[in-house]
């Protein structure tokens, strides 16, 4: 009598054990979606506002896109040396507090024929400003960058990719595009250039924006590479600019932009 009593108590902690489990389990994935839904605005197929990640397209164009916040100007004239040698214009996404040290080579982006895009003044989260501070933030940078180069932006990336539906409803009705990328080099990572260069080639497809940073350590190395690579298998680099849809257009819930 006493075992059987025992052998139950045993298996009721058990199934006590597994259910707080089974419990903890449906808790972490269900904020795992949330924090989803808060960063990319794709939940469970609700049509949430996103940027554009890639363009629908059967031309095989694709845009070189980097991102500029850290790091000396050193690895930037490299950069554009070798954008230069293979006659590419690329898409430099600038944040303020580097345009506040480097005001010269900001300026030689622009004038090597280079287009430029804002990345925000101060590189904050964006999903944790209000409206006033999102565009107190981006006119801020918007102001430098037209005082040193001469001309306006028109196009925006999230710090560190991260947005909600405010700040992409608010960076849209300042009169920009949105833009992420769908081709991550990881070479803010700098885990190795053989990493970085296998990770570009197997995700690159038409109408893709690949991500790089100025700053990266293997970038300079593996640039040269990447574009002999990708011009032998057909693609033409474009400026994002060139390569995304101005209007009658719609971005499914992967962020690709499609014509209408």
């Amino acid at each position: 009598m006493g075992k059987n009593l025992g052998g139950k108590f045993l298996r009721i902690r058990a199934q006590k054990k597994l259910f707080m489990v089974c419990i903890l389990v449906i808790i972490g994935s269900v904020f795992s979606l949330l924090i989803n839904y808060k960063n990319t605005g794709v939940f469970m197929g609700i049509n949430k506002k996103l940027p554009i990640y890639c363009v629908d397209t059967k031309d095989k164009k694709i845009s070189i896109s980097f991102d500029v916040s850290l790091g000396n100007t050193e690895h930037t004239k490299e950069i554009l040396d070798i954008l230069d040698k293979y006659k590419i214009k690329a898409t430099f996404f600038v944040v303020g507090d580097w345009v506040n040290k480097y005001p010269d080579m900001l300026k030689q982006i622009s004038e090597r024929g280079n287009e430029l895009g804002n990345h925000s003044n101060r590189h904050p989260d964006m999903t944790q400003l209000s409206k006033d501070k999102i565009l107190e933030d981006i006119n801020v940078n918007e102001a430098k960058i037209r005082n040193i180069t001469g001309t306006g932006t028109k196009l925006f990336r999230f710090p560190a990719g991260s947005y909600n539906d405010e700040a992409v409803s608010v960076v849209e009705s300042s009169g920009y595009k949105c833009i992420q990328w769908n081709v991550d080099s990881v070479d803010w990572m700098e885990k190795g250039s053989d990493i970085e260069y296998k990770k570009v080639i197997e995700n690159t497809e038409p109408g893709s924006i690949l991500l790089f940073h100025s700053s990266a350590k293997y970038t300079p190395e593996n640039l040269p590479k990447i574009i002999e690579t990708l011009e032998n298998k057909g693609y033409k680099f474009v400026t994002v600019g060139d390569l995304i849809y101005k209007d009658n257009y719609k971005i499914d819930q992967s962020g690709k932009q499609v014509k209408d």
